[in-house]
């Protein structure tokens, strides 16, 4: 293959050349960018200035388009996600009549965006209401969380909500389905101590739904757990023709992880310990599985020794 060499003033030459192009091409970029150009751009409705006496329901889509001059660089700043995505409108005019234009209201939304772009219209101009008369529910709080604890610690307790329920207002159809409010999900890693805060409540993604408190205080029970060992009796239950039946062994071993604060108050009474003698009428079982139901949310069973019991049915 064929060896091109240059000299050194050809080198430059070229260099020289490739120089002048980038300098070209960029100072031609940053002209065309600081040209105006009409765009249109999809962007979300918000509402500010609710009717305070009465519950709406927009007729019509919560995005529209706007129909926009602007710079070249404001063009491609919307094109790669930067800048507004969403225009506040004035709903005080509905305190009159069923509608809003964006034709009046164009110079306030245009200072919600930059000086070197303006809004011309707005597709659709006008946006039309449907109205009823706003109700009030009382609803409990739900506290949603994503909490990661340290080996050994973990909620000892129910958390509690001050307050435990919030009022929402807005139209009877709307309201008629909601039957709790979700707080925003609370998160936190590596937890070793009971935890106090102020947590926000979801916001509506209905406009015409307001809430009243917007946050809640959280007191979250955390506590080190330790393990404790509980021998219990089993009940034999399904039991109709009250055979007399031996279990084998009479009582089961359970290792259970307890908060420090309660360790002595867990006992046998806190759990209820079964076999069903159904499955040897109906299926002819020769073991009988063990069956717990646990009284305390927060006491976790780890072991449960043995897990099946022998029986014998007494003549």
């Amino acid at each position: 293959m064929a060896i091109i060499r240059l000299s050194a003033a050809e080198r430059k030459r070229i260099s020289i050349f490739f120089t002048c192009l980038l300098l070209a091409v960029t100072a031609w970029m940053f002209y065309s960018l600081s040209l105006k150009y009409d765009y249109q751009l999809k962007t979300l409705v918000t509402f500010k200035n609710l009717p305070q006496n009465k519950a709406f329901y927009p007729l019509q889509s919560d995005t529209v388009i706007l129909n926009v001059q602007g710079t070249g660089w404001q063009l491609l700043f919307n094109r790669i996600g930067v800048g507004s995505k969403e225009i506040k409108v004035d709903l005080a005019s509905l305190q009159k009549q069923h509608f809003v234009t964006f034709t009046e209201q164009l110079p306030a939304i245009n200072q919600q965006f930059s000086s070197l772009q303006r809004i011309i219209s707005v597709q659709p101009d006008t946006l039309f209401f449907d109205f009823t008369t706003r109700k009030v529910k009382r609803v409990p709080v739900k506290f949603i969380a994503d909490v990661n604890y340290k080996k050994q610690f973990g909620q000892s307790k129910d958390i509690q909500l001050k307050p435990a329920y919030i009022t929402i207002t807005g139209p009877l159809e709307q309201l008629q389905r909601i039957s709790y409010w979700e707080t925003d999900t609370f998160r936190k890693k590596n937890v070793d101590a009971s935890l106090a805060a102020k947590v926000n409540l979801k916001q509506p993604l209905e406009p015409n739904i307001s809430l009243f408190p917007l946050s809640v205080e959280m007191q979250l029970p955390v506590e080190e757990f330790t393990e404790k060992v509980i021998t219990i009796p089993v009940r034999v239950v399904n039991n109709p023709e009250y055979h007399q039946v031996k279990i084998i062994p009479e009582k089961v071993t359970l290792t259970v992880m307890v908060a420090l604060s309660y360790y002595a108050d867990i006992n046998e009474e806190d759990f209820n310990v079964t076999a069903d003698l159904s499955l040897w009428r109906k299926s002819g079982a020769s073991k009988l599985p063990i069956v717990i139901k646990n009284k305390n949310a927060y006491v976790k069973i780890s072991q449960v020794m043995p897990q099946q019991v022998d029986f014998m049915i007494l003549k």
